[in-house]
């Protein structure tokens, strides 16, 4: 399984990483392990590595933005 971890910036609140994860869980194969505005940090987990561009894409469809964690 694949895992990569991303910085979201913009969520403040529960309804952000609801919004968040149900946007990135629609990518074929992507689920999510952990989304948080506390610490702004985003795991994706699949089957094999997603395209950070479709993660990006998600989480901006969801109203924010993320970078890949170094």
């Amino acid at each position: 399984m694949a895992t990569t971890e991303f910085n979201v910036t913009g969520m403040t609140c529960g309804h952000c990483e609801m919004s968040v994860r149900e946007e990135v869980e629609e990518i074929p194969g992507a689920s999510v392990s952990q989304v948080s505005h506390e610490t702004g940090r985003l795991v994706v987990e699949s089957d094999q590595p997603v395209d950070d561009a479709a993660v990006k894409a998600a989480v901006e469809e969801a109203g924010y933005s993320a970078e890949r964690a170094a």
